[in-house]
């Protein structure tokens, strides 16, 4: 089965737009084109834009049909559109095998195509609504964090540029953004976000594994685990839900059978604050913390991770790795983070 579309990638003449801004003196949209893209973005399916024109008329034309704000990472230019699409994938941080390319023009499907065979090209249908209906297209859920989706990423961008203009340290940026990390157990209302970061999340799953409504909902209801989401702000807004823990907590010991976090938060080095969070809690509470590791062919950040946490491999069997954790002494959370968490056994 094909993995559901993360990012729809649109031409623009004669598939956004009926004429070829070029050569006509005036384009006008296609018949129920500003409805379908409306939708995807309301599933929190990102869009963006691979066009053969000049940037600056083709961008003035996007707003003065005022749907610019739909696309992010816009690739306008007389480049190829395969490093088009390749760039707009490594821009979001997605695989290729996620993205859909609209083009009413065969070659330049064929051209992407035979550069990227996962990604999924087609020719934009007389009747463009019907793209809707796509199973690849219609995620299972629609959470709050996915309907805003492509403002997350907007801001995201935002942060990135102000980035590139800090003048000093890396971590003097870190600081002045104010970052705050929630913690808390899921509720029955995270479930369908949770699943959703499972079965989206590729780099940054320390298993691998997804998990759906279904069974999260036992696991919450189980004393044997425990589920923690992970929520992220700054001042610039907030990140959304972007972390999951599972753990199988004993009166003994606990283990890690799942760590993961969005790729849009891999660079603010949230999942050592969860670790260490998480470290601290164990030794608090005197129980002994293991890990749970799964090799994936995209997951070697999340090994790192743990390594870099003061985990160390205990057993390795064909790729699933058993870590333990060194609580001899406390870990340092740095302080540009504030921790806000409301833990279960905190609360007896």
């Amino acid at each position: 089965m094909r993995k559901k579309i993360k990012c729809v990638v649109w031409d623009l003449d004669n598939t956004i737009w009926d004429g070829i801004i070029m050569e006509d003196q005036k384009v006008s949209l296609k018949a129920n084109i500003l409805s379908v893209i409306e939708k995807l973005d309301k599933r929190g399916i990102l869009q963006s834009v691979s066009s053969k024109n000049y940037e600056d008329i083709a961008m003035l034309q996007l707003r003065r049909f005022g749907i610019d704000k739909y696309f992010i990472y816009p690739q306008i230019n007389w480049g190829s559109k395969a490093n088009a699409v390749e760039n707009i994938a490594k821009k979001i941080n997605i695989g290729l095998d996620t993205i859909m390319f609209i083009d009413d023009q065969e070659f330049e499907r064929d051209e992407v195509n035979d550069t990227h065979r996962e990604v999924m090209c087609i020719a934009p249908p007389e009747d463009i609504e019907r793209i809707l209906e796509m199973d690849e297209l219609n995620p299972r859920f629609i959470t709050v964090d996915s309907a805003i989706r492509r403002q997350l990423y907007q801001t995201d961008i935002l942060r990135n540029e102000s980035e590139k203009k800090y003048t000093h340290s890396k971590v003097s940026f870190l600081k002045s953004l104010g970052m705050k990390v929630s913690i808390k157990e899921a509720e029955t209302e995270d479930l369908q976000r949770i699943e959703e970061l499972t079965i989206r999340t590729h780099q940054m799953n320390s298993t691998g594994y997804t998990y759906s409504y279904e069974e999260l909902k036992e696991l919450i209801a189980s004393d044997k685990y425990k589920v923690l989401i992970v929520q992220l702000d700054d001042r610039y807004g907030t990140y959304g839900k972007v972390g999951v823990i599972l753990l199988r907590v004993h009166e003994s010991y606990w283990n890690i059978f799942l760590l993961l976090m969005s790729c849009r938060v891999m660079s603010r080095g949230l999942g050592s604050v969860m670790l260490s969070y998480i470290a601290n809690l164990a030794r608090e509470k005197n129980v002994e913390l293991y890990a749970r590791f799964v090799e994936t062919d995209r997951n070697r950040m999340m090994y790192m991770t743990y390594k870099f946490a003061g985990f160390s491999e205990i057993n390795n069997s064909n790729g699933m790795i058993d870590f333990k954790a060194n609580l001899s002494s406390e870990r340092i959370i740095s302080d540009y983070y504030k921790i806000d968490s409301d833990v279960w056994y905190r609360k007896k």
